[in-house]
C-alpha cells in the first residue's frame, strides 16, 4: 500500500470529521475547510491507487518478460521441431515453399534499380 493511499485516507477522514463539525457548529467557514479537506485527500488517495496499479502493472511486465527470457531456449527448440514434424510430413510441401521464397527473393535482387523520374529544368 502507498504512502499517499494512507496520507489521502487520513486528511478523507480529517476533512469529514472538520465538516461535521462545521455542520453542528453552524460554522460555515469551519465547513468548507472540511469539504477542501476532504476533496484533498480523497485526491491523494485516488493518486496512490494509480501509483499502486502501475507499479503493479510494472512488476507484472518484468516477471512476464523474465519469464520470457528464461525460457527462450524451449520456444525455440519447440518450433525447430514443430518444422521439422511439418517438411517430414509433407516434404512436397515444404519443397514448393522454399522454392517459391527462393523465386521471390531472386525476382527482388535482381529488379532493376528505381531511378527517379528526371526533373525539368527551365533554362530561361
Amino acid at each position: 500500500m502507498d504512502k499517499d493511499r494512507i496520507a489521502g485516507s487520513a486528511k478523507d477522514f480529517a476533512g469529514k470529521v472538520e465538516g461535521a463539525v462545521g455542520d453542528v457548529t453552524g460554522d460555515a467557514s469551519t465547513q468548507a475547510t472540511g469539504r477542501a479537506r476532504e476533496a484533498a485527500g480523497t485526491v491523494q488517495n485516488l493518486y496512490g491507487q494509480a501509483k499502486d496499479v502501475a507499479r503493479d502493472a510494472t512488476d507484472a511486465a518484468v516477471n512476464y518478460a523474465k519469464d520470457a527470457y528464461d525460457n527462450r531456449g524451449d520456444t525455440l527448440r519447440g518450433g525447430q521441431q514443430a518444422i521439422a514434424r511439418t517438411v517430414q510430413e509433407n516434404p512436397l510441401g515444404a519443397l514448393l515453399v522454399a522454392g517459391g521464397i527462393g523465386f521471390a527473393l531472386a525476382l527482388l535482387m535482381t529488379r532493376p534499380p528505381r531511378r527517379p523520374p528526371p526533373r525539368w529544368r527551365y533554362y530561361g
